[in-house]
């Protein structure tokens, strides 16, 4: 069977506004100013550390690695307490979840997001029964754009390389995709600081309501081997 593997964040769910809002409890308990959101607002798929690290350059401060590691531990322990505060599903998800799954398509999710936080938040919006498998950026020694993870998703997910397509947000995602063997589906509403149009994703969509046919227009004729 051939798997659709799905990014977290920017794609799934819009979960900005509790990263930014974790960021900003970071930056104001250690004396810094809060932070814009339009500010890190493209920011938000490349990770905490990236964020910290935006958030301090706001701040005109010169951050070393070791205060970076600091504040990335506080950053999971307040973001795990306030995973899904704000944290929904894109409009359209879930029916479209459910439409691919009774059609016989694998599904599975592919995130940078590590286990310790991707877990929690699918159960929370209850979105984790509709997948047959989830990798997170810690499940494999490497992280998206690796093909690693990706095909290690479509492997416990139960499929084959061959007719999964991959559904994404970012460059990341485009070129773990292309790392893989696999086409790839853009959402064009996820983060990314270079429109997603400009990465060359093979299709892209606006709206769940338009993954149907653009998984249509990229699968084979036969999912099953």
């Amino acid at each position: 069977m051939s798997v659709l593997v799905f990014d977290l964040d920017g794609t799934l769910v819009s979960s900005m506004e509790d990263l930014v809002a974790t960021l900003n409890v970071i930056m104001t308990d250690a004396g810094y100013e809060a932070v814009p959101q339009d500010h890190v607002a493209n920011m938000v798929g490349l990770g905490a550390k990236v964020l910290l690290k935006r958030a301090l350059d706001f701040n005109k401060v010169a951050w070393t690695d070791e205060m970076i590691a600091t504040l990335y531990q506080a950053f999971l322990e307040h973001y795990a307490a306030n995973i899904a505060v704000h944290t929904r599903p894109f409009d359209g998800v879930v029916p479209a979840l459910e439409r691919f799954r009774q059609e016989g398509w694998k599904l599975a999710v592919c995130t940078n997001k590590s286990e310790r936080l991707t877990l929690p938040l699918l159960a929370t919006l209850d979105l984790a029964r509709h997948f047959d498998a989830v990798v997170g950026g810690d499940t494999y020694a490497k992280a998206k754009p690796h093909a690693e993870p990706l095909l290690g998703a479509i492997e416990r997910a139960g499929g084959q390389v061959k007719g999964s397509i991959m559904v994404g947000d970012s460059v990341t995602d485009i070129d773990a995709a292309r790392n893989a063997g696999i086409p790839v589906v853009a959402v064009d509403f996820g983060y990314t600081p270079v429109p997603v149009r400009e990465l060359g994703p093979d299709r892209v969509i606006s709206h769940y309501d338009e993954l149907a046919n653009a998984v249509a227009e990229l699968s084979e004729p036969v999912r099953t081997s």
